[in-house]
């Protein structure tokens, strides 16, 4: 679980640093809603990374369940 910003002054700091690097990453024609989405999207991504951190991994048959799910051949 991220901590939270604003009850850290640290951590307030390093999340304005990332905020500012992921703004300056995005082109002048940026919106709202992609400013949002970046965002979003990077979150997952650090949250994705702290599970795997942990060692929350999906096995192997649970992956080839998703893949079956979604009409995908896995042994293909």
């Amino acid at each position: 679980m991220a901590l939270s910003p604003h009850r850290n002054p640290v951590m307030a700091a390093v999340f304005k640093q990332e905020a500012h690097k992921l703004i300056d990453t995005l082109p002048e024609t940026a919106t709202w809603d992609d400013l949002a989405e970046k965002a979003r999207f990077l979150a997952a991504v650090e949250r994705g990374i702290d599970a795997a951190d942990r060692g929350e991994f999906a096995s192997p048959e649970r992956i080839r369940a998703m893949f079956a799910k979604w009409g995908v051949d896995v042994e293909a």
